[in-house]
């Protein structure tokens, strides 16, 4: 008989007595699948999913043994369908899945058939925390003042959000000024556990959000998707991902006093980077592991994009319940977590030689120190000793090596200066769940305060908490008034300075910055400080802990020896030194007292809908499909426009033209940024012809239900490089959203020249090097270059969530073989693909003809980022959502 999910159920029994059963992972040996008691621990737990969800047709017995059998060092060719327990979104990427589920809908009217039947299949959770902006700072009302800014801006999608929350049973909505996503994830949200009648299992989900991994840390098995893929997941479909490899990280040992968890992850960030685990799962075991507190674990976990893996896992163990207690989880919950746990023998962190990994990394916790991790990238880890000579190198680099080409930085001494810092944010996501890091920072700004130092006014300073639970602890602690002293002031609940809503800086500083080319910094401690995404103006951004955050804004520059340089004088006019205000580990142990309290936990999540009468006052539409009115904000979305119940065949690729070439770690900020919106652009331009002006133009994040400014976001970021442009007057490389129009090499906008090859029938290919699509899962920036007309990105390597979005909208990503790259391109070639007729196989080969203009032709083998056949089957129909909207429509 073949294997039936029923067969796996076991039963185990909770403290009350109570009988309750499970599918048992050590039941399989018995019924001869075999022995997986040394899988990695998230590996089992994907396995329990296909258990539980076996059904000989999604799930078959197959999926069942080839996951069972795991080989670290097998070669990966199957892919796994998991059948996810939750989604989760937050609002920029939610209100344009939001979007596609109502065109869904208007597009089952059209065709006579039941708008219900679009429904999702799985609990879907929004949180909206991505919509407001630091307009606000100093002032005492900051945060009243930032979230009715915020409601005025943004009406039109929270009406549209609220519709939503009706016209689907199971979406529901966390309203803005409660919190960042991961954080109420990790401190609301997940549940552990969850329970169908009297069967329990795991808690897993993925999000549409790339730092998803947070709850990773909660032995949740979680990662982020596109919005594309979390549709299908929403509407019953498996999440399919090829069967990973799983690197171990042995942590030994445990941190030095004065380092911290942000310290940590920055060396992890960057040992991993070099490890090349994009792709991968990670999973951190032993000694040095099981000594980190939950925080400091969700602290690793959040940046698992940052250094490019799938997951950042931590098993479930002691700690997890002690959290999972201390954040106001029921005694039902908690015992029912430890003994479900238990009994799948998943409990307790791994220690060295207990299971398999593919590889094995090992860090040793003491060697970890102070550092910071910039200017553009977060695996780019600095020693905090180093900061200030290797800012001075950066400046004197050539810009084509990664520098600023400046020469000497200008003297310090003023205000504005190479190295000066004008932003300076404690904000969202990696570090602000953390109570350890977030009370030092407090304490730090007492410690500064009491001896007179202050903050310079001109830099820019916020305090955004990841939920409300920060702001009553550091309360209690009777740290929020010397942060306010010092500027930070707290400012909004949600995600501030990290995704680029730091808000405007002051207008003539702006036009100092650029009329004397300075380069300027921000400090924060969030995870992402990628070219333009802090903002415009500031070309250095460095990562680091809340403390660092604080110390750096009263020092005022980065180009500083915080060991042998005093942060500022004293009221007394001495000199004051970091290591004098720094809190010591016994200052914030006696702090972490006031951040344990289950109760404050009930109370503050108790009933979020009614603590926000801003949220109150949002008067919705009502009914199955949405009345959809003339908005700059929300529109239908063009994919369902020639919808056919049968799929056509995908066009040929030939005579193609390069709409741009670009180099290496080309990030989703680059293809479609997330932040303010030029007046001169091609999404400028269209708003101002809407009659919009540029003060209402609020964010292309915030704008990404309209697909109209979206496309015309598309490659705009203003620090972009087209390798296809010659350099500018001054020799250095041109910057910005612009590209060469063939065969005139007129220069313009990269939307306008897309539009004009679209007009002539011009099929366009996108070039690029390695880590094409770093950064966050966003569905524009794959959306955006299907509506652009780019049929193929041909790049040295990609980011896993980019290269699915780009599947999942039909569009080819292929790659260079490790011998071959774009170097050599003009951009006045055109380009021909070959071998992509017909039934695609997964990584199959393809070939690149480049024909010059001079007659000259070349041959590149091309290798196909098709992974797996259900990626096939959705390119074979346009994309993921015209393929599921034919399964629903079926």
């Amino acid at each position: 008989m073949s294997l039936q999910a029923q067969d796996s159920l076991r039963e185990f029994t909770l403290a009350s007595g109570r009988r309750a059963f499970f599918h048992s992972l050590p039941a399989l040996a018995a019924l001869g699948v075999g022995d997986v008691s040394r899988l990695p621990v998230s590996l089992r737990i994907v396995l329990e999913s296909l258990l539980r969800k076996l059904d000989g047709q999604r799930i078959t017995e197959m999926h069942v043994r080839q996951l069972a059998g795991w080989q670290p060092q097998a070669e990966r060719s199957e892919e796994i369908p998991f059948a996810v327990a939750r989604i989760l979104l937050q609002d920029f990427t939610g209100v344009p899945l939001l979007c596609d589920l109502a065109a869904m809908r208007s597009a089952a009217a059209r065709f006579g058939k039941p708008p219900a039947r679009i429904e999702p299949l799985v609990p879907v959770d929004l949180v909206v925390d991505h919509s407001v902006q630091v307009d606000y700072f100093r002032e005492a009302n900051a945060l009243d003042l930032n979230m009715k800014l915020e409601f005025q801006r943004n009406a039109e999608r929270y009406r549209f959000i609220k519709w939503g929350m009706q016209a689907f049973e199971t979406f529901k909505v966390v309203p803005p000024g409660i919190g960042i996503v991961h954080q109420v994830n990790l401190e609301h949200l997940a549940r552990g556990v969850l329970q169908d009648g009297d069967v329990y299992y795991p808690d897993t989900l993925v999000g549409t959000d790339s730092h998803t991994t947070m709850i990773n840390a909660l032995g949740v098995v979680a990662w982020g998707v596109g919005g594309i893929e979390a549709e299908a997941g929403m509407l019953g479909q498996p999440v399919y991902f090829l069967t990973p490899d799983v690197v171990g990280v042995h942590l030994k040992g445990r941190l030095a006093a004065g380092v911290t968890a942000t310290d940590l992850v920055l060396a992890v960030t960057e040992l991993l980077r070099g490890a090349h685990v994009v792709g991968k799962f990670v999973e951190f075991f032993g000694e040095g592991a099981a000594s980190l507190s939950l925080p400091d674990r969700a602290t690793l976990a959040n940046m698992a994009p940052e250094y490019g893996a799938t997951m950042g896992f931590f098993p479930p163990d002691e700690r997890t319940v002690d959290y999972l207690a201390a954040t106001g989880r029921s005694d039902e919950e908690i015992d029912a977590f430890r003994r479900y746990f238990q009994a799948q023998q998943l409990f307790g962190m791994p220690q060295a030689g207990e299971i398999e990994y593919s590889e094995t990394l090992v860090l040793d916790l003491a060697s970890i120190v102070p550092s910071v991790a910039g200017p553009r990238r977060p695996q780019d880890r600095i020693a905090l000793t180093a900061l200030k000579p290797r800012f001075s190198e950066l400046l004197r680099k050539p810009a084509a090596d990664g520098g600023y080409g400046k020469g000497a930085a200008v003297a310090s001494g003023r205000a504005l200066a190479d190295g000066a810092v004008l932003i300076a944010a404690i904000t969202s996501c990696t570090n602000t769940s953390n109570p350890g890091v977030m009370l030092a920072a407090g304490l730090l700004a007492q410690k500064a305060a009491a001896r007179g130092l202050t903050v310079a006014p001109h830099i820019k300073t916020s305090l955004a908490p990841g939920s409300r639970v920060v702001t009553d602890y550091l309360g209690k602690a009777g740290l929020l008034a010397p942060l306010a002293q010092l500027g930070f002031r707290v400012v909004a609940y949600g995600c501030t300075t990290c995704i680029g809503n730091a808000g405007p800086l002051d207008v003539d500083i702006e036009t100092e910055i650029a009329a004397r080319e300075l380069v300027c910094a921000a400090v924060l401690s969030g995870n992402r400080n990628f070219e333009a995404r802090i903002h415009p103006a500031l070309k250095a951004n460095f990562l680091m802990s809340p403390p660092l955050v604080v110390a750096f804004a009263i020092a005022g520059r980065v180009d500083i020896d915080l060991d042998a340089e005093p942060l500022g004088m004293g009221s007394d006019g001495q000199p004051v030194f970091l290591r004098e205000v720094w809190p010591s580990q016994d200052d914030v142990a006696a702090a972490l007292a006031q951040a344990a309290d289950p109760e404050t936990y009930r109370r503050l999540y108790r009933d979020l809908g009614s603590l926000n009468p801003l949220w109150g006052g949002i008067v919705a539409d009502r009914g199955e499909t949405y009345g959809w009115a003339l908005s700059s904000y929300i529109a239908e979305p063009p994919f369902f426009a020639d919808f056919a119940l049968t799929p056509p065949a995908p066009k040929p690729v030939r005579g193609a033209r390069a709409l741009a070439i670009f180099g290496d770690s080309v990030t989703t900020d680059h293809i479609s940024p997330a932040g303010s919106i030029k007046p001169a652009s091609p999404a400028g331009l269209y708003l101002q012809a809407q009659g919009i002006k540029p003060a209402d133009f609020n964010s292309y994040g915030s704008r990404r239900g309209h697909h109209e400014v979206m496309m015309r976001g598309t490659f705009a970021n203003v620090r972009i490089r087209n390798l296809m442009l010659p350099p500018g007057a001054d020799g250095r490389p041109v910057e910005g959203g612009l590209t060469l129009h063939q065969p005139n090499g007129a220069q313009m906008a990269i939307y306008d020249a897309a539009m004009a090859y679209q007009a002539e029938g011009t099929p366009t290919v996108i070039f690029a090097g390695e880590e094409y699509g770093t950064g966050s899962s966003r569905d524009w920036a794959a959306k955006g270059t299907r509506l652009l007309g780019v049929r193929a990105v041909i790049a040295k390597s990609f980011e896993r969530i980019h290269r699915s979005n780009l599947v999942g909208m039909g569009v080819l990503p292929l790659q260079f073989q490790p011998e071959d790259s774009a170097a050599g391109l003009a951009g006045d070639e055109t380009f021909d693909l070959e071998g992509l007729d017909g039934e695609l196989k997964p990584r199959q080969d393809a070939t690149l003809v480049i024909r010059r203009p001079d007659g000259g032709e070349r041959r590149l083998r091309l290798t196909l980022r098709i992974d797996t056949p259900v990626e096939a089957e959705y390119y074979r129909h346009g994309g993921i959502l015209p393929y599921m909207l034919r399964q629903l429509l079926a």
